[in-house]
């Protein structure tokens, strides 16, 4: 069974960081592009980044581009998503997912095998 674990959330002051990690378990990474969604309180999921199986191409949401970066270590079956200059909007339940590809448009119904999401919350 294809599953991924988010880990790496937390409570940051608005300018701090977090690097967030998706782990896969029953399969392996490197095959698949690899997606990062958060969902806000009252608000949909919105697309954040991903990442194609080979690394070689990566997509950011407007509102993270700059801020956020995007890596993977398939030796380490793991995806990561560093997060610098966190603001309070920021705030969110963070989820990572599967896909064949990685495309610019980040729609949520491109991905699936999605983990049960961690918490980051940025607040003073």
């Amino acid at each position: 069974q294809l599953q991924l674990v988010e880990s790496g959330g937390g409570l940051v002051q608005p300018g701090g960081s977090l690097r967030l990690s998706c782990a896969a378990s029953g399969f392996t990474l490197d095959g698949y592009g690899i997606g990062w969604f958060r969902r806000a309180p009252g608000k949909e999921r919105e697309g954040v980044s991903c990442i194609s199986s080979s690394g070689g191409v990566t997509n950011y949401a407007d509102s993270v581009k700059g801020r956020f970066t995007i890596s993977r270590d398939n030796a380490k079956n793991t995806v990561y998503l560093q997060m610098n200059s966190l603001k309070p909007e920021d705030t969110a339940v963070y989820y990572c997912a599967a896909s064949i590809w990685c495309i610019r448009t980040l729609v949520p119904g491109d991905y699936g095998s999605w983990g049960q999401g961690t918490q980051v919350t940025v607040s003073s």
